[in-house]
């Protein structure tokens, strides 16, 4: 690369495209790089190039609005009628959102592999078994609504944002004059997990003889079934030089020799891995004594041992917290809570990769929600008692001054919220605190805390009335103005900042999207209405939050991920603990595959798929993993086990002949199970 030359540079996602360009910030002092995801790059170009779509479809010129993944879902549910669930049902008896999440993930799927909107129902028919002629004409006809009523609003999802650029952008000569103007050069860096249509947008530089380079994991693949199409992406060897690059030598998969990137059946296998997966094919040979084997009963006996296991190595300096990762193929609430606070109880700090969860999980969202349903009228039906009292707790936390803190603690929240608030379908509020008979035993602090409430509330509600019916107060400056009132005072941490600002990011989009319905005629609804809305999809848990920013621990903590993440995020640590070795999640690489994906690869047959077909699929997607992740491990793994689920049920997932052949912690580590 020289310093004149402008690169267009890919990752596959955001956390590594940072750290992609420090590395390349490194090697070229002053490069000039653009960086990007392949979904980043498609949205930035379609908003770029707008006039040259709404030419060519003869659309509405209103500048586009991106719809997020939950808007989007919340949008199609109404847009939709009963009578197209009614016949999807017929295929597959799931709930509305279900079907909704599954026609939406199709129409993504198409866009990433180039497959025109109208073709999805020819693929459908083909793919199943099941003669459902119908059934797949009323998807296609209601996908073909559904984008077209998004593009007159000027609407656009992943799905629609892909398909735009694929079908009109980058066929178009004047586009693509432009792009190799703009980008002397690309770089992409994990191509194995890029969808299909990447790779006619690559060939545009090669077709010009411009500079070019991509790498390409073997063992990769991670986004298979998820829209990425590997296979496809592979052909890019064909007009490139190959360069083999041999896997880290400190990794227990690292003792590979002569391993081709290309093509992905090349080359031989590391010791250690080859041996996992022979034990996988149920072959007779030893495991290594570097992987260890953790069994017990049930699995909270199993959370507990494996954090004491956790404990005993870091208290005898054997290794630090940062150097030890907790995966699993699904790493539930209850697994995360465990072991946050028993290794917490002894001073070692835990972080999550990428812990999503939904932003209704946080008492400090539910608080000002619940504060929502007492300033805007018709909203009574959404607030009940025990909603009230969480409120009252939360908005009144002890500040950083502990001498001024205004608390109104569990019980005394409980008896204000029965005695206090006065439920109501138009207008619930709260009432003076004279109408509990014995106010006077709350206590000064706690009547001060309940005033400072309603007089912020009385404030807000005369605000609103005023200016209703034009310029009603959005939700947004409402949501602002009560964490500015409540939680400025208090010393929030990294999560509670992180979650609050997701909040206000979250209704800024809300409220983005209802504007524009509103200036388009679509919706009409009072504005209270909207709001019951907004806080009902919160409420369902579909919007989730990261409220655990990277790095923020400085990366001296024990980290917890599920394997998708940890691949992803391309982790290193010296030992792994894989949680729930006996679950059936393992199975098929622990990915989660979209309904109907395998229909949009390239490489596809046209043939349905049979059992045998999927049993090969999820086979090599394990076998993947394992290599994968053993060549991200340098020490030890230890492999979690206990004979029982959470459920309660027996597992015997295909790890388990790994399970009975590791080591016991006894013989490699002195630690009893």
């Amino acid at each position: 690369m020289t310093d004149a030359s402008n690169f267009l540079v890919f990752a596959v996602n955001g956390d590594n495209r940072q750290r992609l360009m420090q590395k390349i910030a490194l090697i070229t002092p002053h490069p000039t790089v653009t960086s990007t995801t392949p979904l980043g790059f498609f949205e930035d170009e379609v908003v770029l190039f707008w006039p040259l779509i709404t030419e060519a479809l003869q659309l509405k010129a209103h500048f586009p609005v991106r719809l997020r993944p939950e808007t989007e879902q919340a949008l199609a549910i109404q847009f939709w009628n009963d009578a197209v669930w009614e016949q999807l049902r017929q295929f597959e008896n799931l709930s509305c959102e279900r079907w909704v999440r599954r026609v939406l993930d199709l129409l993504q799927l198409a866009a990433f592999s180039g497959t025109p909107l109208e073709e999805i129902p020819d693929r459908l028919q083909q793919g199943f078994v099941h003669d459902q002629p119908k059934t797949w004409e009323i998807l296609g006809q209601s996908l073909i609504q559904w984008r077209n009523w998004c593009l007159d609003n000027g609407l656009l999802t992943y799905g629609l944002i892909t398909e735009l650029f694929w079908r009109y952008l980058l066929p178009n000569p004047t586009y693509r004059g432009h792009l190799l103007q703009r980008f002397q050069g690309i770089m992409a860096d994990d191509v194995d997990s890029y969808p299909a249509i990447t790779r006619s947008l690559f060939e545009v530089w090669l077709e010009a003889g411009h500079p070019a380079g991509f790498t390409f994991n073997p063992e990769g693949a991670i986004r298979l079934g998820l829209g990425a199409d590997p296979n496809h992406l592979l052909g890019l060897c064909e007009r490139c030089q190959v360069i083999s690059l041999t896997p880290a030598a400190y990794s227990l998969g690292g003792a590979t020799a002569a391993n081709e990137a290309f093509p992905m059946e090349a080359g031989r296998w590391s010791t250690i891995s080859s041996t996992v997966i022979d034990f996988l094919s149920h072959a007779s040979v030893a495991l290594p004594d570097s992987i260890v084997s953790l069994r017990t009963s049930s699995r909270a006996q199993l959370l507990r041992q494996t954090a004491e296991t956790i404990i005993d190595a870091v208290q005898s300096g054997e290794v630090e917290p940062r150097d030890i990762a907790v995966i699993g193929p699904g790493l539930d609430t209850i697994a995360r809570y465990t072991l946050r606070e028993i290794l917490a109880r002894q001073g070692i700090a835990v972080e999550s990769l990428q812990d999503q969860r939904p932003l209704n999980s946080t008492a400090m969202v539910r608080a000002l929600l619940t504060l929502l349903t007492l300033v805007y009228p018709g909203l009574g039906r959404l607030v009940d008692q025990e909603q009230i009292a969480e409120m009252l707790v939360v908005l009144t936390t002890p500040t950083s001054d502990s001498d001024q803190a205004e608390l109104i603690d569990p019980v005394r929240a409980g008896l204000l919220a029965d005695y206090c608030f006065q439920a109501h379908p138009e207008q619930p509020r709260l009432l003076p605190i004279e109408s509990f008979p014995r106010w006077d035993r709350l206590g000064h602090q706690a009547t001060v805390a309940y005033n400072r409430i309603l007089s912020w509330l009385a404030q807000q509600t005369v605000a609103t009335t005023v200016q209703q019916p034009y310029l009603t107060l959005s939700p947004v400056f409402i949501l602002d103005r009560a964490i500015q009132h409540f939680f400025s005072a208090q010393v929030l941490s990294f999560d509670q900042l992180s979650v609050l600002r997701e909040l206000i990011e979250t209704a800024q989009h809300y409220w983005e999207v209802d504007t524009r319905l509103r200036q388009t005629q679509t919706r009409t609804e009072p504005m209270a209405v909207t709001v019951g809305q907004f806080i009902a999809l919160l409420r369902q848990g579909t919007i989730t939050a990261n409220p655990y920013p990277v790095n923020h621990q400085g990366h001296q903590a024990v980290m917890l991920s599920t394997t998708f993440q940890y691949r992803m995020a391309r982790q290193v640590h010296r030992w792994h603990f894989w949680l729930d070795a006996g679950s059936a999640l393992w199975h098929g690489g622990g990915a989660v595959v979209l309904w109907g994906a395998p229909f949009f690869l390239q490489s596809w047959s046209g043939d349905p798929l049979t059992v045998d077909d999927e049993l090969v699929q999820d086979q090599q997607q394990l076998e993947r993993l394992m290599q994968d992740l053993l060549g991200r491990v340098t020490e030890r793994v230890y492999l979690c086990y206990s004979e029982l689920s959470v459920s309660g049920q027996e597992q015997a997932g295909p790890l388990l002949p790994l399970v009975d052949a590791a080591a016991s912690p006894l013989n490699y580590s002195g630690i009893m199970a």
